[in-house]
């Protein structure tokens, strides 16, 4: 416990990523006078000889002060984040996310509880927040109801949720967030590369699979038989249960057609030709490049019958004071948003970006390290940085800039390092006092064990960290020998 309380302490006393992000544009600002002062550089036969600006010189200074707004405009993370999350977030505060994920996993036959609850906690990060405040206390009951400790469901839905975070069937918010923060890192080699909101598709929607089945592993060969069936029943767990709100099933029922219609008529969109979404675009094929606005539509769709068919919409005022809250909950990540920006951008106008990428790629080369090595030490990496940040996408702003293009030194694709991060991410979140949502876990815990803490907590979830970290590696070092694509528009390798 002295360790995971020190990570704790340390992890709090860290500034907000905003701030974090203030503080390293200064870092560079300082740098990029310190390399010009020294003459810096670096040749390789891609970019030629390298030099660094200054931007504490008269001119450094101009161009962040007149291109400050536009770094935040052209930020490519920031639009496609928020069209995409105005529609899964109508989709959560209409009611027919949470509802759907409670209504699946009380059907679930109880042969198949443990399997079925992980895969609805990872199938859950579609619905934004929402898996953390609905699933625990329901997977905790359903458990009770056949006889099994409610820890042990607590456990493996948070396993799914956390752990699982990064993998989904379908595409979610966090994939055209990392797409557009690989985009921006590899156009520090490559001004014209573009990475697809769904570079990583199939490799995710494997790894649903597959972490639902190592975890159902987990929890029957180790979690379950360490936290026995001794519980505290607590009797307002029982509502639950109860599969008689007609309104929530008849609002499910008419969301769910419209879910149904939406999706044949994008199938036919991509299918018929001379239809709008058919053929190519300018970089991939034109559904793919569409992916943002048809999330949003698929999600918006049903998010609007619900509301309507049970009553919490019943005007456009309705609509739109959902989609406003939405974006108010995305408050501070615009805000992170700004400060990143100006990071990243400054990163690229000085020169150290390349340089420092450039020269880290050439050190790798020459160290003639194993691909499997570099991904793995890569993925360790996340892990570790995940343990002291909890937010994914305010470590990958950092992180990309510099390993992004480095990677691609070494024939990495940025859509494998992109991956990679995903993979390190997730692994620690059910470990980490970082974690937003951890506490809401450990009040859910404490209900059926009083004396129960974050150490508690984290003995319960270690197997799941080590275990998902051994086979999710292992499954990604396989798939790159392979050389399936990591998803559409997800190639594994590079060449520069």
């Amino acid at each position: 416990m002295t360790l995971l309380n020190r990570i704790e302490e340390t992890g709090n006393r860290l500034p907000d990523p905003a701030t974090l992000f203030d503080i390293g544009t200064g870092i560079i600002m300082i740098l990029s006078w310190l390399a010009t002062t020294m003459s810096w550089q670096v040749h390789s036969e891609l970019t030629g000889t390298l030099i660094t600006q200054n931007l504490l010189s008269s001119d450094g200074i101009w161009w962040l002060l007149s291109n400050m707004v536009n770094n935040f405009i052209k930020f490519p993370p920031l639009a496609i984040v928020l069209v995409g999350m105005l529609g899964i977030g109508l989709a959560e505060r209409s009611g027919f996310l949470p509802a759907l994920l409670r209504r699946s996993i009380l059907l679930v036959p109880q042969s198949l509880l443990t399997p079925a609850t992980i895969f609805l906690g990872i199938m859950s990060s579609m619905a934004l927040d929402a898996g953390y405040v609905v699933l625990p206390p329901i997977a905790a009951a359903l458990y009770i109801a056949a006889g099994r400790s409610p820890l042990t469901g607590i456990a493996a839905v948070f396993a799914g949720i956390s752990a699982g975070f990064s993998a989904n069937l379908l595409i979610t918010a966090l994939d055209p967030l990392l797409s557009g923060l690989t985009q921006t890192a590899a156009q520090i080699l490559v001004a014209d590369y573009q990475v697809a909101v769904t570079a990583n598709w199939w490799f995710m929607l494997a790894s649903t699979i597959l972490l639902t089945l190592v975890g159902w592993a987990v929890t029957a060969w180790f979690v379950e038989p360490r936290v026995g069936s001794d519980h505290d029943l607590v009797s307002d767990n029982e509502q639950v249960l109860n599969l008689e709100d007609s309104i929530e099933k008849k609002g499910l029922v008419h969301a769910l057609l419209a879910t149904g219609i939406a999706l044949i008529i994008t199938a036919l969109l991509i299918t018929v030709p001379g239809a709008p979404l058919y053929g190519a675009g300018s970089h991939f094929s034109r559904w793919i490049e569409a992916t943002v606005p048809l999330l949003f539509i698929l999600f918006f769709v049903p998010g609007i019958v619900f509301g309507l068919s049970t009553g919490k919409i019943k005007n456009d005022k309705d609509v739109v004071k959902m989609l406003g809250d939405t974006i108010a909950h995305l408050a501070p990540y615009i805000v992170m948003a700004f400060f990143a920006a100006q990071f990243i951008e400054c990163f690229k106008y000085t020169g150290l970006g390349k340089i420092l990428a450039i020269t880290g790629g050439q050190w790798l080369v020459a160290m003639q390290f194993d691909a499997s090595m570099l991904l793995t030490g890569f993925i360790l990496m996340a892990m570790s940085a995940n343990l002291l940040i909890g937010s994914a996408s305010a470590k990958y702003a950092f992180l990309a800039p510099v390993f992004v293009p480095m990677l691609m030194q070494v024939g990495f694709s940025p859509e494998l390092t992109q991956v990679a991060y995903r993979i390190g991410d997730s692994l620690t979140n059910v470990i980490t006092p970082m974690n937003p949502y951890m506490i809401i876990v450990l009040v859910e815990l404490q209900r059926y064990r009083k004396n129960a803490g974050f150490g508690t907590l984290i003995a319960l979830m270690l197997p799941y960290t080590v275990v998902f970290s051994i086979i999710w590696i292992a499954m990604l070092l396989i798939w790159m020998s392979t050389g399936f694509p990591l998803g559409p528009g997800g190639g594994l390798f590079i060449s520069l």
